[in-house]
């Protein structure tokens, strides 16, 4: 039976070809400048948030389809946002490269690029259009494809978050050297969320020497809390964000202190 992430995938393959006019129609069009995330997670005494531009998800529906990307960014990033994710897929998310273009020009953080990469054009494109860290998912790869399209984003100048879920992944992505390891709490097969997967994976990922970003189902000062105890260097919240009534507060509060580790 095929699962959510399998319809996100074959969806992905089929959208290729428009991916490709998009990136000739930008050719030509170099104006990257790097912006680094790795080095503010470096020089860390807080836990840093990556903020996320989400109208909508296949679990929850719409969450604010209407908000402006400029606009939001913009209070990210005064409220103490450290790095924007910004949705691209249009199918499942309603988002678009449109957005992540908007998001660049208002703000000067680095952006991670959301989406659900299968080739080299997307990174390409996502890199064009103002990404300077690129998501790639353990799960929806397979692992010479993974190592291949990581190699490629590295190349270009680009940092990569690699998102895992379970053991297996992890295993998987540390083989390509990456600094930056996502826990995805969501399991993208079922969308089912368990902040315990984090703490789970956090020992192997702090062991290996990379930093850890805690992804999915963090809404409270509390969650933010629970990811630091984890071992979590960042997390990344969308929806709560998205939908919160009081963003100040609600991005301020989750800026919580980081431990040491015997304090764990």
């Amino acid at each position: 039976m095929a699962t959510i992430l399998d319809e996100i995938i074959a969806q992905k393959h089929r959208e290729l070809g428009e991916i490709k006019h998009a990136l000739e129609e930008k050719r030509g069009q170099d104006t990257y400048h790097k912006r680094s995330f790795l080095e503010k997670l470096k020089l860390a005494d807080e836990l840093r948030i990556i903020a996320e531009f989400k109208r909508a998800s296949p679990s929850k529906g719409d969450i604010n389809i209407k908000a402006d990307p400029q606009a939001q960014a913009r209070a990210y990033v005064e409220f103490g946002a450290d790095a924007i994710s910004v949705l691209t897929d249009k199918s499942f998310f309603k988002g678009s490269f449109a957005d992540l273009e908007a998001v660049r020009a208002a703000v000067d953080s680095p952006i991670l690029c959301k989406d659900f990469m299968i080739d080299s054009s997307q990174i390409e494109l996502a890199k064009r259009s103002g990404a300077n860290i690129i998501l790639l998912i353990a799960a929806a790869l397979e692992k010479d494809q993974l190592k291949e399209l990581y190699n490629y984003s590295i190349a270009n100048g680009l940092e990569v978050l690699i998102e895992v879920h379970n053991d297996k992944e992890l295993d998987t992505a540390l083989e390509t050297g990456t600094k930056l390891i996502g826990v995805n709490n969501r399991d993208l097969k079922t969308f089912k969320v368990d902040l315990g997967v984090t703490e789970t994976l956090a020992p192997q990922i702090l062991n290996a020497g990379a930093f850890l970003v805690s992804e999915s189902g963090l809404k409270t000062k509390a969650d933010a809390e629970r990811a630091v105890r984890a071992g979590a260097n960042a997390i990344l919240v969308g929806e709560a964000l998205m939908a919160a009534g009081g963003l100040e507060a609600q991005l301020k509060g989750m800026k919580v202190p980081m431990i040491k580790a015997e304090q764990r």
